[in-house]
């Protein structure tokens, strides 16, 4: 009696060692077939190219020796597997409980085909891993940290009184977590064209190019992301950048200047909070007037000109000051278990205030030494700014 059609459908691309226990797993059925998204399909689906083409990943597919034969699916999308299922008749349809779906369940039920689903469980002794955790790992798209003038890149803040925003380009060194304030929506944005790394070309422009993306004109929320995100990540260094009743900024000017970017290494640190909840509005209650919007404005001018001289103390203050402005005009920022984390760190520094919105995710702290904060603080990130090719 010859052995039951097993068929499973993936893309395949990053192939690991899950992977291989998948196939090693639904192997135990009977003779296992792969079908294999196609780099039209993975282009038009999920909206990025593949690292290996659709040959080579087809190549190392079929050499695994749990694999009695595998093929490039013929249709699009999602199903993207069922001219060939349909051709091939199996007797099981195997997916992992990443890929299970009310549709594959009916679909298979239709057609009298088994449907089971198998735990993501790694190989006795192996580490577990995914396409997606291996895509970050691998991915060196920067984020950003403000350090001053955050809010005042919208022109609902803007028109009350022009200012700065001060940002670092930041290397992707730890976990950068989602909700957590630093411009993880943007850099998901432009992972979407650029999975791994951004290209070579002038970063002003990319940062227009990244802001034009990310703010589909069509977008149905009716949300104008700030510009100092799209900055923040593809301008390296220190940026600040200039807004005056506009989405995108007057001017753009940038320090390479090595000893100034030490300095901020050695003065920065980042503090891991719970992320900022779902559904949460940090707009509001919010509370703009002129007054605040000049002490926003006012803070990060002494801000950056405390980092120009290198001068801890007056750069401790105007940070702080910055984020009692951008608290005054926004108190959601502060919500949640966030009140907790500063109480525990407030006396533990020099000055705090939280990236982006706020709302958790993370305190972005100036410390005296953050070689010696992190000797005492072991949860503490220490940071690499991003330099500019040479």
């Amino acid at each position: 009696m010859s052995n039951k059609k097993v068929f499973v459908s993936g893309c395949y691309d990053l192939l690991h060692s899950g992977h291989v226990e998948f196939f090693r797993q639904a192997a135990a059925y009977g003779d296992l077939y792969v079908g294999i998204g196609s780099d039209d399909t993975i282009l038009h689906y999920k909206n990025h190219r593949t690292l290996y083409n659709e040959k080579e990943r087809l190549f190392m597919v079929k050499a695994i020796r749990y694999v009695k034969d595998a093929f490039i699916n013929s249709g699009s999308g999602v199903m993207d597997f069922v001219p060939n299922l349909e051709l091939l008749k199996p007797d099981i349809f195997v997916v992992n409980e990443d890929g299970a779906s009310e549709m594959k369940r009916q679909f298979c039920e239709e057609r009298s085909i088994e449907y089971i689903v198998l735990k993501r469980d790694p190989h006795e002794g192996l580490e577990a891993h995914s396409s997606t955790s291996l895509k970050e790992r691998l991915c060196d798209i920067p984020t950003r940290l403000d350090l001053a003038g955050t809010w005042i890149d919208q022109p609902y803040v803007s028109c009350y009184a022009p200012g700065w925003a001060i940002t670092i380009s930041l290397e992707p060194t730890f976990e950068i977590r989602d909700r957590c304030g630093l411009s993880t929506s943007t850099r998901n944005k432009i992972k979407k064209i650029w999975p791994l790394r951004l290209p070579d070309m002038n970063p002003e422009m990319l940062a227009r190019l990244v802001f034009c993306f990310e703010n589909d004109p069509e977008r149905d929320d009716g949300y104008i992301s700030g510009a100092q995100d799209s900055i923040g990540i593809c301008v390296p260094g220190l940026c600040r950048h200039y807004y005056n009743n506009r989405f995108w900024p007057e001017k753009i000017e940038t320090c390479y200047d090595e000893s100034i970017l030490r300095w901020l290494e050695s003065h920065l640190v980042l503090i891991p909070m719970d992320p900022r909840p779902q559904g949460c509005s940090i707009v509001e209650g919010k509370d703009i007037t002129e007054a605040k919007v000049k002490a926003l404005a006012k803070a990060a001018d002494d801000c950056w000109q405390a980092i120009m001289n290198k001068d801890l103390q007056a750069f401790a203050a105007a940070y702080r000051a910055s984020f009692l402005a951008q608290t005054a005009m926004f108190p959601a920022m502060i919500q949640g278990t966030v009140p907790s984390y500063i109480k525990k760190y407030e006396n533990l520094v020099m000055a705090y205030k939280m990236p982006g919105a706020g709302g958790g995710g993370y305190l972005a702290c100036v410390v005296d030494d953050v070689v010696q904060f992190k000797q005492d603080h072991k949860e503490a990130i220490q940071l690499t700014i991003r330099r500019a090719e040479p």
